[in-house]
């Protein structure tokens, strides 16, 4: 077991352990689910899941990369939606033909649960074409961009243009701050976080703009986490939050409208955040804001849009 996989594996067990510690796993179901009929159920929220990628990581095989194998596990914890993109978006020059296998893939083996997200690159000539590809052809609500693997900064003119044409489309944008977490980054690609703080600037010239921050926790902290928090046009994932109770902890710093249910499956367990939300003892109303209401909601104005 290498070291990615093992520390997967203990984020994986420690959410578990502070679960059963906080709703006193161990206890026959049954006995439980009959003494309280509104115990945790993460199959009964009904899930939308922001933040899936389908292919091959680069580095190392991941568990579940088979499309038909990850569907399946949706489908049994009961997740209604998952918005997919891509790894081959990370180091592939031809976007165009990874966002055309991205919106078969889900099309022919999604089940009616994934929905694509396509890869643009600003610093690649052809970005404009990219971007309508997967407006007008794909019909994707959404895009999901990788500074970092990509090589640009946030204050680069170019992201600010490519913002600027996302949302007169009215479609979301996906900003990954990491993908793998830079401790055990391979030696030949040693990536930082995605600087984040040109974004709030950035955001208050496009009132329209829809952002939402994958695998941001280790970006985003302090004052840069509430000024991104008070501009009304940023969500926050789950997938990399820390900590027992993080997500709690979360709800403390931004408006729980703007968290979101995401998983980074298969690169983590799915599992592990689906115990994020037990472990943390939200709110019926919180579990159900962030687990699916306020995804849906993102989505409303793109389909808004649609209509005229």
């Amino acid at each position: 077991m290498n070291i990615s996989e093992e520390i997967a594996r203990r984020d994986f067990l420690k959410f578990t352990l502070a679960a059963s510690a906080a709703v006193g796993i161990g206890a026959n179901p049954a006995e439980t689910n009959a003494a309280d009929p509104d115990q945790f159920s993460f199959r009964r929220l009904r899930a939308i899941d922001v933040n899936v990628s389908l292919s091959r990581w680069p580095f190392r095989q991941l568990p579940l990369d088979e499309t038909k194998a990850l569907v399946n596990r949706f489908k049994s914890q009961g997740v209604s939606h998952a918005w997919a993109g891509s790894f081959d978006g990370l180091l592939s020059k031809n976007l165009a033909a990874v966002n055309e296998r991205l919106a078969t893939e889900c099309r022919e083996r999604g089940r009616g649960v994934l929905v694509p997200f396509g890869s643009v690159n600003p610093m690649l000539p052809d970005w404009q074409e990219d971007l309508r590809r997967c407006a007008e052809v794909h019909k994707m609500p959404g895009i999901r961009l990788h500074p970092n693997y990509h090589g640009y900064k946030l204050d680069e003119p170019r992201f600010a243009k490519l913002l600027e044409e996302a949302a007169s489309r009215g479609l979301v944008v996906q900003i990954a701050a990491s993908m793998e977490d830079e401790r055990i980054q391979h030696s030949l690609a040693r990536l930082p976080n995605v600087e984040l703080s040109p974004l709030p600037a950035l955001i208050e010239t496009n009132p329209g703009l829809r952002v939402v921050l994958l695998n941001w926790f280790r970006a985003a902290k302090g004052e840069l986490l509430a000024q991104l928090g008070r501009t009304g046009q940023v969500w926050f994932d789950i997938a990399m939050v820390e900590g027992v109770g993080g997500v709690g902890q979360v709800l403390e710093q931004v408006p729980m409208s703007k968290v979101v249910f995401g998983s980074h499956a298969p690169f983590y367990y799915f599992e592990s955040a689906a115990l994020k939300l037990q472990e943390s003892v939200l709110s019926k109303e919180q579990l159900a804001s962030i687990s699916s209401q306020n995804a849906h909601n993102l989505l409303q104005p793109r389909m808004h849009t649609n209509k005229h």
